[in-house]
């Protein structure tokens, strides 16, 4: 069994996150992980669609996608830098939106820094655009897209994981794992495995049983937000902070809050949607 252990641990330094390189581009898994996530996500909004679940038009559905794509990244990209790194940014400008570090010249990096709750509000904004540019529901739309969502978010994690970045807290568990990017060496919580499973798995398996039992309009959208606001937070207590943030407020971090803030935003959800939601036809 140790010998299985320590096979698990080093686990991490025997991942290449590049899946191919072809002179100065590199194709990579992170990168590749969101076509797959919005691609999984896509296919099962069309499989609802199919199994006359709901009715929506391809129009519709695809002018949703296409926004979605680009709050996520969008929102995701500009989340980061108000949530995480405001100063850094306020600095240095250019590098919110270019692949270049200006720091020591002109460095070429990539964009690094993404924010989940970010993404949250930009895929909310392509929902009320949608819906009243289409004049459907927003209710019972977002109520169509969201089962489907943890599924896809699952192997965003994964790419986490495989980048080798945004591991958990030092611990003495035997599932803990060292990551090459870390420069202390210590053993850590593989926190992004944790969060491909509970955020990503489980709430996929809870949504998705329950998609056509749902007892209002708003719903399934409402327990998303609450469910994944809670297993977030706790999952925060093993992942490491940011560095240049730490704990900010006593001892929760700024994910911790970010969660409470989406919690309260499903709680909200439910009560307009069983105000106003079923009183509205899709």
């Amino acid at each position: 069994m140790n010998g299985f252990w320590e096979w698990w641990q080093q686990i991490p330094y025997h991942m290449n996150p590049v899946i191919v390189s072809i002179g100065g581009f590199e194709l990579r898994w992170y990168g590749t992980m969101y076509v797959i996530a919005f691609a999984l996500t896509y296919l099962l909004v069309q499989y609802r669609v199919k199994q006359n679940e709901t009715q929506y038009s391809q129009e519709v559905i695809e002018h949703f996608f296409v926004l979605a794509i680009l709050g996520v990244l969008l929102g995701g990209r500009l989340g980061y830098v108000l949530f995480y790194n405001l100063g850094y940014y306020l600095r240095h400008p250019l590098e919110i939106i270019l692949p270049l570090s200006f720091t020591n010249g002109v460095e070429f990096t990539g964009i690094s820094g993404m924010s989940y709750h970010g993404g949250v509000i930009g895929v909310v904004l392509a929902f009320i655009y949608v819906s009243r540019k289409h004049q459907v529901n927003f209710f019972r739309f977002i109520d169509l897209v969201v089962p489907a969502i943890p599924l896809g978010y699952t192997f965003g994690r994964l790419g986490n994981f495989i980048n080798g970045e945004l591991f958990g807290r030092a611990t003495s568990v035997p599932w803990g794992m060292y990551f090459p990017a870390d420069p202390t060496g210590q053993l850590r919580h593989p926190s992004q495995l944790y969060e491909a499973f509970f955020e990503g798995i489980f709430l996929f398996i809870i949504l998705w049983s329950i998609r056509n039992r749902s007892p209002y309009p708003g719903f399934l959208a409402g327990l998303y937000l609450i469910g994944y606001g809670v297993v977030r937070f706790f999952i925060e207590f093993y992942r490491q902070p940011d560095p240049h943030l730490g704990k900010v407020l006593w001892f929760f971090t700024t994910g911790q809050i970010l969660c409470a803030a989406m919690i309260a935003g499903g709680l909200v959800l439910w009560y307009l949607a069983q105000r106003y939601g079923p009183a509205r036809t899709a």
